[in-house]
């Protein structure tokens, strides 16, 4: 078993005691000794309102407690006695305890156990006793199933040795006797086991089996042993340091150990606390997290001991009660002083002393309460999962904001209440910093929540709280709230954005409520819609968004109101053409035909806004891949206008291609839909060779095209362009023939042509795979060497090569193939088949009546007739999968 280190520990009053215990007095000294100072307690036994009382000139006495409760909520006790009794020696009693099932008293004088009727403290009559006994205790867990006895271990006078015994109503009984390995001092025993003090250690016993199990080491000379019972399979022992150590028959302990004092002379459990009991004072720790919680100061105390949950303490003379105050009441004390752990700590242990509907109550109670503390102190995470975890009505938070709640709840805080403040001014004391924190928090808080169960049936109280922390923060959230499905009360809504000059938020209200103003603009779009206008142009003021402009854009792309949006179209393109257009441009797709917007109409529309009129056309043809000749040709037309004006601007014709001219370049080269002799018209006489020659191409007159990129713009990688996509989608022949084309007009330029020749020599070595190679040899001028076609020439025989194994290959495959059905064929002609006018065709069951059938290769035989028609009728019958 693990041993602990041990912490110093020190009596006086701890600071943070809370107080869980009050000492009050149950039979006075005059009861019991009167005037005889040589009487002195011995030893006490509580059993309902029964309490008996052992002293050392061997009497009994038996009193009946009566409990009261003082008007100031303290408890009292009034004993009143009923009888006593001498037991005829002259030894004190050392232990008295009660079975009630049986109603007999077993007391312990003399090293012999008498057992006693309760009521009239007579011996029973048949004198049973248990001798030789030092010192005894009973089995709160027994292992008899007869109800009307009791199982009682004892140590033995005998060196070394206990002994169980079973106790009925006259009689006693020996079930075991067995050795230990030290002599016993305390025993306390849990069904089969038994938790022994020995001279030097603890140890559990299975008097069953006869094993045991060491826990740790204990000198019994410094002081003596406890050893209690505590529980289902559970025992408390006092350990070497001033340590209580908890222990199981499995010999581990489950609980940290409790700190008390080197000098402790009793223990007693009454949950969730250890008492613990020494010359000088009575300490009170709790078994929940170890610390120490109460003292008491009580002088020449000697017995402790807890009965049923009662738990009692006495001195030689007198006999006193440790009342618990309720735990409710102790965790009450904890959280006014601000001990919020400690309080969860105990309240979540009071679960089995509380029935379960009621604890759920209380402690969902205590959380809230911890919550607020929490939230006071400015600790926010903790507060925020306390606040979850009990389900706390958002309300009670939201209160605490002045204005926050709308005007129209009914809320009132809960009583008694969850905590000591007013409102948010007295809880910070007027410092704004706290205050703004405490707000922050509130709105993550409130953005959490509101789309969770804990929002049900208070969406109103959050979302309008939200929109007023929102707008006084002048927070980015705001316009999100808004624009989401909200549950905002208009009328507290509209003159808090008024009153923080939120006019744009007017419009994004839904209209929740049938008693919103008329003036109310959430409740007229139009006219909300002419209120952003008027914020755009500036005259109103109102910073709530940088971005409305773009925000109105998005608006109305997605309104299906076109009026609304043609209202606004002119005045959005007047702003910007590049984003006005928008609205047209980036509609879904998927809106149907009959609500969606004629093109036409938007074309003509745009046409006094160029530069929207060209994103709607290029929105036409590129994204929207629109295949109608009059937009693709007016989208040319655009680009080529465009290109014109620039050139003009510039003054010169030879610059670098502008952005607009590779459009257009790009839209001629890949689309088919315009009308190319018109943009030929456009083109001529421009200056554009390279447009010129797109359009030549489109027209299949590529040997102009090519004259034009060659000769005309001496771009000689054009060329080669020109050919990879002006054969795109075609065939191989197709490529190859322009391809020759382009070599043709190389070689027939001349030998002065020096920069045509190495564009012919450059053609042949970067495309061989392009190119005849029979044809090309034929071409080209004797005077060329090898080595100057070294590339091409490997290409082309690395092609051909490549041709000639794949059709080897080809060839080897398809032999192969005609030798398996050589193979099949002469298998079906090796085999005989008998026919006779007793055989039935498989297809039409009816026998055959000449020589001529078809043969299956499962064997099966058909007419020739039912053969052919299965071939023409799916549904008919096969008798093979080959035929």
């Amino acid at each position: 078993m693990k041993i602990f280190i041990r912490l110093p520990t020190d009596h006086p009053v701890d600071m943070m005691n809370i107080k869980a215990f009050t000492l009050v007095s149950a039979v006075e000294r005059e009861l019991l000794t009167g005037d005889r100072e040589h009487i002195s307690i011995e030893c006490v036994e509580c059993c309902g309102r029964n309490l008996y009382v052992g002293t050392n000139d061997c009497f009994i006495y038996h009193f009946l407690l009566e409990e009261k409760t003082l008007p100031t909520g303290t408890a009292s006790f009034i004993a009143t006695k009923q009888l006593h009794r001498h037991l005829g020696f002259k030894k004190p009693v050392n232990e008295l305890c009660a079975a009630s099932a049986l109603n007999r008293l077993l007391v312990l004088c003399d090293n012999s156990i008498t057992l006693v009727n309760m009521l009239n403290l007579e011996p029973v009559p048949s004198g049973a006793r248990i001798k030789g006994a030092t010192t005894f205790a009973v089995n709160e867990n027994p292992v008899n199933g007869d109800p009307f006895c009791v199982e009682v271990c004892i140590i033995s006078v005998k060196r070394r040795t206990v002994q169980m015994f079973l106790v009925y109503e006259d009689r006693v009984q020996i079930v075991k006797e067995v050795s230990t390995p030290e002599q016993p001092l305390a025993v306390a025993v849990d069904g089969y086991f038994l938790c022994l003090a020995l001279t030097t250690q603890y140890i559990i016993l299975n008097y069953s089996t006869g094993l045991s199990q060491d826990l740790f080491p204990y000198c019994s000379e410094e002081k003596p042993p406890i050893v209690k019972r505590i529980g289902r399979q559970e025992f408390l022992l006092a350990g070497p340091g001033g340590l209580g150590m908890f222990a199981t028959v499995a010999g581990i302990s489950q609980r940290a150990p409790v700190h008390w004092s080197e000098n402790v002379i009793g223990a007693a459990v009454c949950f969730p606390y250890v008492i613990a009991l020494d010359d000088e004072f009575i300490t009170v720790h709790s078994m929940l997290d170890q610390q120490q919680k109460q003292t008491l100061p009580f002088k020449e105390g000697h017995i402790l001991q807890d009965f049923e949950g009662r738990v009692i303490v006495a001195t030689s003379k007198g006999v006193y009660i440790l009342v618990p105050l309720p735990l409710e009441k102790q965790i009450q004390d904890l959280l006014a002083s601000r001990r919020v752990e400690e309080a969860l700590v105990l309240a979540k242990g009071a679960r089995r002393n509380i029935p379960k509907d009621k604890f759920q109550v209380m402690y969902r109670r205590v959380l809230q309460q911890a919550g607020f503390i929490q939230f006071a102190q400015l600790q926010f995470l903790e507060a925020k999962e306390l606040f979850r975890s009990s389900q706390l009505d958002v309300r009670e938070l939201i209160s605490l904001y002045p204005f926050l709640l709308p005007t129209s709840s009914s809320f009132t805080r809960s009583h008694p209440p969850l905590h000591e403040y007013a409102d948010l001014n007295q809880l910070t004391q007027g410092d704004q910093e706290k205050m703004a924190k405490c707000k922050r928090f509130l709105m993550s808080y409130l953005n959490e929540v509101r789309s969770t169960e804990v929002a049900n049936g208070y969406k109103e109280d959050i979302d309008t709280a939200l929109l007023k922390l929102y707008a006084e923060a002048d927070h980015d959230s705001l316009l999100d709230l808004l624009v989401t499905e909200n549950f905002c009360l208009l009328t507290d809504s509209a003159a808090w954005l008024e009153k923080h000059k939120k006019c744009f938020l007017y419009s994004t209200i839904e209209n929740h409520s049938d008693e919103v103003p008329a003036l109310w603009w959430g409740c007229d779009v139009k006219a909300s819609r002419a209120l952003w206008v008027k914020i755009v142009n500036g005259d109103i003021q109102d910073s709530t968004r940088s971005d409305l402009y773009e925000y109105i854009v998005d608006f109305l792309t997605y309104c299906l109101d076109q009026e609304l949006v043609w209202t606004h179209a002119d005045w959005l393109l007047q702003k910007s053409e590049e984003i006005g257009v928008q609205v047209f441009t980036k509609r879904p797709l998927d809106e149907k035909q009959q609500t969606g917007f004629n093109p036409d109409d938007i074309i003509s529309c745009l046409k006094k806004y160029p530069k929207a009129l060209v994103k709607y056309l290029e929105h036409l043809v590129i994204d929207r891949s629109l295949q109608k000749e009059e937009y693709h040709t007016h989208l040319a037309v655009l680009y080529l206008e465009e290109v014109l004006r620039q050139r003009v601007a510039t003054g010169s014709k030879d610059v670098d291609a502008t952005e607009t001219q590779t459009k257009l370049r790009r839209l001629l080269q890949k689309s088919d839909s315009y009308r190319v002799h018109l943009l030929k018209e456009k083109i001529q006489g421009a200056g554009l060779p390279m447009e010129s020659a797109i359009l030549h191409g489109k027209l299949g007159e590529h040997e102009k095209a090519l004259h034009i990129l060659v000769h005309e713009m001496g771009d000689f990688s054009a060329a080669e362009d020109y050919c990879l996509w002006g054969s795109e989608g075609q065939d191989a022949a197709c490529r190859q023939h322009l391809f020759h084309t382009l070599l043709a007009m190389y070689l027939h330029a001349g030998p002065s042509a020096h920069a045509l020749t190495v564009a012919a020599v450059d053609l042949l070595n970067h495309h061989a795979r392009e190119f005849d190679a029979t044809q090309v040899l034929q071409l080209l001028p004797d005077t060329w060497s090898v080595q100057l076609l070294c590339p091409f020439l490997t290409g082309a025989m690395r092609d051909s090569i490549h041709a000639r194994r794949t059709t080897q290959v080809a060839l080897g495959l398809a032999r192969s193939e005609n030798l398996i059905y050589m193979y099949d064929k002469v298998k079906l002609k090796g085999s005989a088949v008998w026919l006779s006018d007793k055989k039935l065709c498989q297809l039409c069951q009816n026998p055959f009546g000449e020589p001529v059938f078809v043969r299956y290769p499962n064997g099966g035989l058909v007419h020739t007739h039912c053969a052919a028609s299965r071939h023409t009728t799916p549904s008919s019958p096969s008798p093979g999968t080959r035929t």
